[in-house]
């Protein structure tokens, strides 16, 4: 069966992103993940201009299925803000363990890799993160609003601390090869979100 354009790009952006996450973007060359895909080198330009601007498609994939997932998450019909974002900052836990059913997240992987290589993808990098921060200040200004979470602080700053704290927690834990600063983070996310 004949791929479509789009579905050869989709497979392309999809295969990169699970090799990408076990070895970076500057270790992987566009031969092996090419040949993972089983799509022709000459294709490759017709769906980017350039390695870097594979990445940054990748990327923009990347933030738009994270956006729709946590959306989801986050929704008010899945419990009380203050709940959901347990929930979810559990399974940001989760995913970055051994036990882990994903290898971790394309932001960790990369951030401190391409940020000083690539004005472009470091630019989406931005964009995509602010966004997940945004997502997050939405859910907590409701969970402000319901009372199941403390009102003393501003929600927007809450958000930006929250995701910088996870994010160096999965550092950490990437690291030092255990789970103990995730473990610590959900202790004191729960600590900050209040309302016990």
């Amino acid at each position: 069966m004949m791929r479509t354009q789009t579905d050869t790009r989709e497979h392309l952006l999809a295969t990169a992103t699970a090799i990408l996450l076990g070895k970076g973007f500057a270790a992987v060359g566009l031969a092996e993940i090419l040949a993972a895909a089983g799509v022709p080198k000459g294709s490759f330009y017709h769906y980017f201009p350039s390695k870097e601007g594979f990445g940054v498609a990748l990327l923009q994939r990347y933030f738009e299925h994270y956006d729709e997932r946590l959306q989801r998450l986050l929704c008010p019909e899945q419990g009380s803000a203050r709940d959901c974002l347990l929930a979810y900052f559990s399974g940001w836990q989760h995913c970055h363990s051994n036990e882990g059913a994903m290898p971790g997240c394309l932001v960790v992987k990369l951030a401190g890799e391409v940020a000083d290589l690539s004005e472009p993808m470091r630019e989406e990098l931005a964009r995509g993160t602010a966004r997940i921060v945004a997502r997050l200040a939405e859910c907590l200004a409701r969970g402000q609003q319901e009372g199941s979470i403390v009102r003393s602080l501003d929600a927007a700053q809450l958000a930006s601390n929250l995701y910088s704290l996870w994010l160096g927690s999965a550092l950490r834990s990437k690291v030092q090869h255990d789970a103990a600063s995730q473990q610590q983070a959900l202790v004191l996310t729960a600590q900050l979100l209040g309302q016990d």
